[in-house]
This record gives structure tokens, sequence and C-alpha cells, in this order.
């Protein structure tokens, strides 16, 4: 594993089960992050992308190796330590926003960093900053059902990266969005992952967005590899 790993699958195998035959998704996987890396995952629905970014996060556990976030090895934590790794050191995006539609933007972005045990002013701070940052300022007292898809995936971000993670995963996250807000969305995940120094995992369908990361990566026969 690299000395600058901001996140490490060392031997990582996932099966599920279909009547008495295994199904195989990750077989003895083996993957690296660095730090401040942006690294598109592109591969065919259903050949295990969403079981990979969920195992990285921690929100399933391998059936056998390793998983390494910021130097921790998190396989034999224990529920309550894994939460907190994924709520201080990973942030997620998913294809559907997931934001709580009785709240605000703004107040989605905030509720995390109360969570995490931020003050009010220094939540709701941050939150506007991170608004501001992905364009999104002026539409901060809005709730999500008045928001567009690509402003709604904008503050998604935003709250993905709330409490300044190491870490961000994300799931397709402009699989819903038509081609221009597609790419006015990546433009600003991007800016805000470079400027910030986080390490993405992103996996996408798109071929343009990948070709603008550092390097991409797909899945065959279980194995994560580049190409």
């Amino acid at each position: 594993m690299a000395e600058d790993a901001a996140l490490a699958l060392v031997g990582v195998s996932r099966r599920y089960h279909e009547g008495t035959k295994p199904l195989v998704i990750l077989d003895e996987a083996d993957f690296t992050l660095r730090r401040g890396e942006m690294v598109a995952l592109v591969a065919p629905s259903g050949a295990g992308k969403s079981t990979l970014l969920h195992t990285a996060g921690l929100l399933e556990r391998p059936d056998a190796g390793e998983v390494i976030v910021n130097g921790k090895s998190c396989g034999k934590l224990s529920d309550d330590d894994r939460t907190a790794i994924r709520r201080n050191e990973v942030g997620f995006v998913y294809q559907f926003h997931h934001l709580l539609p009785e709240f605000s933007a703004l107040e989605n972005v905030v509720i995390p960093q109360l969570v995490r045990g931020l003050s009010q002013k220094e939540a709701q701070d941050r939150a506007m900053q991170l608004l501001d940052y992905m364009k999104i300022g002026p539409r901060a007292e809005h709730r999500p059902a008045e928001l567009s898809g690509g402003e709604q995936q904008r503050v998604a971000i935003a709250r993905a990266v709330a409490n300044a993670p190491l870490v961000l995963l994300a799931d397709e996250p402009t699989g819903n969005l038509d081609p221009h807000t597609a790419g006015y969305v990546f433009d600003a995940m991007e800016a805000l992952v470079r400027h910030s120094g986080l390490s993405a995992l992103i996996a996408t369908h798109n071929h343009d967005l990948a070709a603008r990361m550092d390097r991409r990566v797909t899945l065959a026969e279980g194995k994560v590899v580049d190409f």
C-alpha cells in the first residue's frame, strides 16, 4: 500500500448468494486511492461498482480482505467506530440526491455538521461557504422540491463534504442529469475536489468526464484494474 494512500482495499472479496450458488462481485480485489487523486470507476451496469463503493465506504463489510481509511484498518472495528469514520473521513454522493425534503438547502448541509458536534454558527457559516462555492448560495433557503436537478445535486455534493472528509465516494453523481447540466455539476464538483485536496473515487458511465480525472479503473472478474 502506498504511503500517501487515503483509501486502500487489500485482497477484498464480496459475495452474495443466489440459491446455492455464490455470486462473486469482488475477488481478492486491490485498490489504492492516493491523497488528492481523482479516479474514475468505469464499468457496465451490474459489474459491482456500487458494491465496491459501499465496501470502500464501510457501508458493507467485506467477506475477506481489509479496507484501510487514512491508514486505519477498519475490518475489526465496531459498528460505532465504523460509523464515526464514515461521518468524519468519508463523504458520499449518489445518483439521486437523497436530500431531506422538509429542510432547506442550507439546513441539509448544516445537519451533518451538527451531528459531528459543531456549533450552529460554525455549521451555518461553513454550509453557506460551500453553497456559494457550488454557485447555489442564492438558493440556500429553498427546499429540495423547489430546486432543479442540477441544483439538488450541487447541494448534495456540498453536504457530502461538509465535514471536510478525506475521501469522497460518488456513485453516478450526474447519471440523472441531462448532458449540459451533468457537465456543469461535474465542473463544480471537480473544482471543489481540486481546491480542497480531497481524494475522490467517482463511478460514471460518462467517458468524457472520466477522461478528465487522473486515472480510470474498471472491474474485471472481481478485480480492480487500470485501463
